[in-house]
């Protein structure tokens, strides 16, 4: 993969764990129950998939 592509890579993974931080801080500090719930699951998996694609853009 070239340099360039890697840098994009990058910020994907970058923005998704952004994005999650701030899904699950609203999550945990404006709703209760399933709400929750559902918020923090689909943060969590952003926050898997940012991993990967950090990961993906060293190799």
């Amino acid at each position: 993969m070239d340099p360039m592509s890697k840098m994009w890579v990058s910020f994907i993974g970058i923005g998704l764990m952004a994005i999650a931080a701030v899904i699950i801080t609203f999550a945990r500090l404006k709703t209760k129950g399933v709400v929750k719930f559902i918020l923090s699951l689909i943060a969590f998996l952003m926050l898997v998939f940012g991993f990967i694609y950090g990961l993906f853009s060293i190799i």
